[in-house]
């Protein structure tokens, strides 16, 4: 954590640029802190797309969640809407993980592998 000094030494806001970005002290326009999260994420990843069912936290309710998916944040939110879409339920994607309602894990492996993505089913 840093300290209040620390905190309030960076520009806010500028009248030649307008609001700042705190992370990389950029204006709002040109902030490139999203790409740079984005790629953090996709190099971590190794690779193979993991399709698990969860029912922790949800009240009982099984949820389908898709993992490890290598690509960007616009490109994760086109292919949850089509997935949602070819499952008929609806869904999520929190965090670069896709939720989808109810347990699709069969239908959701073919429609990835078909778009070229290597996958496993996790868990039981």
């Amino acid at each position: 954590m840093s300290s209040l000094r620390d905190q309030l030494q960076g520009l806010v806001y500028s009248t030649e640029h307008g609001a700042m970005c705190p992370e990389c002290s950029k204006p709002q326009d040109a902030c490139i802190c999203d790409s740079l999260a984005d790629q953090q994420r996709i190099e971590g990843l190794d690779g193979i797309v993991r399709i698990r069912r969860e029912t922790s936290g949800r009240k009982g309710k099984g949820v389908t969640t898709i993992t490890g998916v290598p690509l960007t944040a616009d490109e994760l939110k086109s292919l949850s809407k089509k997935l949602k879409k070819v499952c008929g339920t609806g869904g999520a994607l929190k965090d670069g993980v896709i939720e989808i309602q109810g347990d699709h894990r069969d239908k959701l492996k073919t429609v990835l592998e078909k778009e070229g993505f290597k996958v496993k089913l996790a868990g039981g």
